[in-house]
């Protein structure tokens, strides 16, 4: 039985890249690309136009970088595509700064092409990654420069159970794998990350990961032990 296609917006200025981008992903039948542009006031133009189910953005552009095109297009009314911001530099600002306009997927150009679908994929669906290496390096850093050296007042909101989960957020856990390590079924998960999300007054899966490592709360609680893997976030 086929199924609706995902449909995708390339914007990068440099014309051999893009082409690549387009040409991996033009090797997946459920990914459709619908159009690609070089500068970010483009970028935001054909995507309200098109309304794809993803935007794939570079952060260097003519006209408007793509961090502001990303803000732009999530804040328009009814906007419904996900923002999928790639870069070849790894700064703090840029991480913080695709973070809070609520992109879905922060990655390296350096990744392998796989991992480039497999953020194209989990971005339509709801839910985020974060190339594993800025996870490691920039949000705990943040929480050295940004935050103070315990959790503030909210997190007392949380149930114990809730801080459980939590906890394995920050360790990039998707639902399925913290329901394993909680003994849980998975829409039980999904009611607790629902119920962080709402007393915590975060926005969504990746705020949370931000949330625990920039407030301490990653390196102050115990860390059940995992397996290494993409660091990707499922939404509830």
């Amino acid at each position: 039985m086929s199924t609706t296609p995902i449909t995708v917006l390339l914007a990068d200025d440099h014309a051999v890249f893009r082409a690549g981008l387009r040409a991996i992903l033009d090797t997946q039948d459920d990914i459709a690309c619908l159009a690609e542009t070089s500068d970010g006031d483009e970028a935001v133009e054909q995507t309200l136009r098109l309304r794809p189910d993803v935007a794939v953005l570079d952060v260097r552009m003519p006209r408007r970088d793509g961090l502001g095109a990303a803000r732009t297009i999530l804040a328009a009314p009814g906007n419904r595509t996900k923002v999928v911001v790639l870069t070849t530099h790894d700064t703090d600002d840029y991480v913080r700064d695709a973070l809070t306009a609520g992109a879905s997927g922060f990655l390296l150009k350096s990744l392998p092409p796989e991992e480039l679908i497999t953020a194209v994929r989990i971005a339509a669906r709801g839910d985020a990654l974060i190339d594993p290496s800025i996870v490691r390096r920039h949000l705990a850093r943040f929480a050295d420069t940004l935050a103070p050296p315990s959790p503030p007042d909210d997190i007392t909101r949380l149930t114990a159970r809730e801080r459980e989960v939590l906890q394995l957020l920050s360790q990039a856990l998707s639902n399925p794998e913290i329901a394993r390590q909680l003994h849980v079924g998975e829409e039980t998960v999904k009611t607790h990350v629902s119920s962080i999300l709402r007393k915590l007054g975060l926005r969504d899966r990746t705020h949370a990961v931000a949330y625990a490592h920039l407030t301490g709360f990653a390196t102050a609680a115990p860390r059940p032990g995992r397996s290494g893997g993409p660091s990707r976030f499922s939404m509830p």
